[in-house]
């Protein structure tokens, strides 16, 4: 009987230049929580973006579920990478990050920085990013899935997806 091959391949330098990409150019991103009322998994599109290391961050309000659950469980996943106009969705790159939610506190001295940065990619977010009920929240990530089309699947660590 033939051996069966592993279906994840060997990180290579190509592979963490695509999940780096995919991170740094996402502008949102399914993410995916445990529902806080339910503990059935919930899945809430979010808008994304990075701080100044490179680690994925989102603005979310307290009035919706997806932060009542990370409120609750900080653990998530978070998919980023969009299909193309054309073709098969499913043979276009993608990435799921395993996370732990980290919210910032409004008086963190982080805090103007990210807001800045956050600003330059999402400008629309000004109308809202100062209300009261808004957070930023980093996604530290433990460890990531990246398929990059047909035969292309390879499980990363944090240290791989640094800039």
């Amino acid at each position: 009987m033939a051996e069966k091959r592993n279906p994840i391949n060997e990180t290579d330098d190509e592979a963490r230049a695509l999940a780096r990409r995919l991170i740094d150019e996402a502008r949102t991103g399914a993410l995916a929580v445990l529902h806080p009322d339910t503990g059935a998994p919930f899945v809430s599109r979010v808008a994304v973006g990075t701080d100044a290391d490179g680690a994925p961050v989102t603005l979310i309000s307290a009035l919706a579920v997806h932060t009542r659950a990370l409120r609750s469980d900080t653990r998530a996943a978070l998919l980023l990478g969009d299909p193309g106009l054309k073709g098969d969705p499913l043979t276009h790159p993608r990435i799921t990050l395993s996370v732990t939610a980290q919210f910032l506190d409004p008086a963190d001295p982080d805090r103007e920085a990210l807001r800045a940065r956050w600003l330059e990619t999402h400008p629309k977010s000004q109308l809202y990013v100062d209300f009261p009920d808004f957070a930023f929240v980093r996604l530290q990530v433990w460890g990531a899935a990246l398929n990059g089309g047909f035969g292309k699947a390879y499980e990363l660590t944090p240290a791989e997806l640094m800039p």
